[in-house]
């Protein structure tokens, strides 16, 4: 039996072999297709938030650094929507959500949210993402950062710290390397008679990893300051390492920042010093300062 199908006369007829019986029936057969579909991914129309945070994070291929990132970030709205069906959420609920969140991760709570929400809508388990659509999540302000303008500026807080930092600060100015990047530098990354170091690895939240991209993976050019800083750095062929912790090892940035860098700011006894935080964000400066011969400033510091 078919479902007759107009033909493009007033009168005329066609049936459609092999269909179904009404348009009910066929909606009925998609919604079951579907279904199965769902249940092979295992994943269900009606999860909750928490479910479906669970699923997501589950098939999430990136690092586990990552993971607990987000998971730590959706928790926000896991605490309020958990129990709720996906389906069940909406938009005006969310932007409600978001603002009462503490507006130092607000941005990027919402932004986990709608990245799990978007995928339900991929899967086929809701139709619309109730974290995109009427939600406004404008990026939050960078804090204002004030640039070294001098070498010599720079070299008068350097002078505050140990002298096992000293180099490092001024080569990590003269670079303009990620914190990341300078931190898991080895002595072989160097070579001094072509005037360049080679950037293969980082080194953040304890652990060691490759650049995700060719791009990450280049020599950098380096001042005659940088060269001059790498001199005067103490020899640590045991690990290998460029720059090491006091006890060996990775350095502890987040330690440094507190402990070492900050002291040597307030030491200065200047607010343009307190605020020059090149360890804090991370900073760098721009790309286009000359490799040689050395330039009269460290560059304009701005957020990475």
């Amino acid at each position: 039996m078919g479902v007759p199908v107009s033909d493009g006369g007033r009168d005329s007829t066609r049936v459609q072999r092999g269909g179904f019986a009404s348009e009910r029936d066929a909606a009925e057969a998609l919604e079951r297709e579907l279904e199965r579909l769902r249940r092979e991914r295992r994943v269900s129309r009606s999860l909750t938030l928490a479910e479906l945070v669970e699923v997501y994070l589950a098939q999430h291929d990136v690092e586990q650094v990552t993971i607990e990132k987000l998971r730590w970030l959706l928790g926000k709205a896991v605490a309020v929507f958990g129990e709720r069906p996906v389906g069940e959420l909406r938009s005006e609920e969310v932007a409600a959500w978001r603002i009462a969140l503490s507006a130092g991760y607000r941005f990027d709570a919402r932004q986990a949210l709608r990245q799990v929400l978007a995928r339900a809508v991929v899967w086929g388990m809701i139709d619309v993402n109730a974290a995109k659509l009427g939600v406004d999540n404008p990026s939050p302000r960078r804090r204002e950062q004030r640039p070294f303008e001098s070498w010599a500026e720079l070299a008068a807080v350097a002078v505050n710290l140990a002298p096992r930092y000293r180099p490092m600060v001024i080569f990590a100015a003269a670079t303009g390397l990620r914190p990341a990047e300078w931190l898991a530098l080895e002595w072989r990354d160097l070579d001094l008679e072509a005037r360049v170091v080679y950037v293969h690895r980082s080194f953040t939240k304890g652990r060691l990893k490759c650049p995700k991209t060719e791009a990450s993976r280049r020599a950098v050019p380096l001042q005659t300051i940088a060269l001059e800083a790498i001199k005067r750095q103490p020899a640590s062929w045991q690990s290998g390492l460029l720059f090491l912790a006091e006890r060996g090892g990775y350095l502890d940035l987040h330690n440094f920042r507190n402990r070492e860098w900050k002291s040597a700011n307030s030491l200065r006894g200047s607010s343009l010093y307190a605020g020059s935080t090149i360890f804090d964000t991370p900073l760098r400066p721009s790309r286009s300062v000359p490799a040689s011969p050395p330039s009269s400033s460290p560059a304009i510091w701005a957020p990475a």
